[in-house]
């Protein structure tokens, strides 16, 4: 049987000391025979580069002359694959000895198919497993499928778990939306509009949550994610115009939920108030503010309040 060739393309940049080598050992530890690896040094000042040779030939490596951010790094991994389908390995995520081996079962070792996910875990900076979603997700040719099932939680979708067709990636442009910080999801609805998308139930992939990818986002930043969704929310719904109406319901309330998530990042409370109420004017108050307000400004207000008074009171001071 044939078996196609697929890409694993790891952007990187300034993590020889800390996450890239176990990432890499990741890669080149794959059970499938056919496997291109290739690493895309976003111009790092550590030595990047001898922690890549040390893996050998095996490893394609290629230097960028200047930092091309994030999303120009992704890009540049898929200008130099040649593989039928890709994989963006962030340096900091992992991937089992099967991974690309369950995925390419799943649909036959077939290069017509958009996109193929398997379950995800979620690993602390230490390594240490803190959360894990199997993938109840169905292949189909439609977008609205795939999306309700991200929408109910039955699906992770992140780079990591998710094997991109090479061809139709390049189709739409490859990675793109207004602030890149959607861009990954928007290229997975664009490419399962055009080629449908496969699952694997099983956990293959790891996604490392720890300090430096947990970022702190800016009142600018809300608002920039909360762009980033509409403009989401849209492609999936012109991709499914019979579904539109439905999927603009549920989807309103799912990213409404997810960007108020972002809020209690600010410093200041009323920051942080005025970007509640951004959010929920943007996703047409698809979701209250009021509880997310109360848990995260008014019910910690309240505890504080009454320490204090309990501190203060006579009874506290015999």
């Amino acid at each position: 049987m044939h078996n196609p060739l697929v890409t694993i393309g790891i952007p990187t940049y300034n993590r020889a000391a800390k996450t890239l080598p176990a990432t890499l050992q990741s890669a080149v530890a794959q059970t499938y025979p056919n496997v291109e690896i290739l690493v895309s040094d976003n111009c790092s000042s550590d030595n990047t580069e001898q922690v890549v040779r040390s893996f050998g030939a095996k490893i394609k490596y290629i230097r960028q002359a200047e930092n091309l951010g994030l999303n120009g790094n992704l890009n540049q991994c898929l200008t130099h694959a040649t593989g039928d389908y890709i994989l963006l390995l962030h340096d900091d995520d992992l991937i089992d000895p099967d991974f690309v081996e369950a995925c390419m079962k799943a649909v036959g070792n077939s290069v017509s198919v958009g996109l193929i996910r398997t379950g995800i875990r979620f690993i602390r900076g230490d390594g240490a497993v803190t959360f894990e979603r199997a993938n109840q997700a169905t292949a189909s040719r439609s977008v609205a499928d795939l999306m309700f099932s991200w929408f109910r939680n039955e699906t992770g979708q992140y780079c990591c778990n998710t094997l991109y067709n090479t061809k139709a990636l390049r189709e739409i442009g490859g990675f793109q939306s207004r602030h890149n910080l959607f861009q990954d999801a928007l290229a997975q609805v664009k490419v399962a509009a055009l080629y449908g998308h496969a699952h694997v139930a099983g956990i293959k992939a790891s996604f490392r949550r720890h300090q430096e990818n947990a970022g702190t986002v800016s009142r600018a930043g809300v608002r920039n994610w909360c762009e980033d969704s509409l403009q989401l929310m849209d492609e999936i719904c012109s991709s499914e115009p019979d579904r539109a109406d439905e999927l603009r319901r549920v989807g309103m309330r799912y990213f409404c939920a997810m960007n108020y998530l972002f809020v209690p990042q600010l410093p200041s409370p009323l920051q942080r108030l005025g970007s509640y109420f951004l959010v929920a004017r943007l996703f047409k108050f698809a979701k209250s503010p009021i509880p997310y307000v109360y848990k995260t400004e008014v019910r910690p207000y309240l505890r504080t309040l009454k320490r204090r008074l309990v501190a203060q009171s006579p009874r506290s001071e015999t």
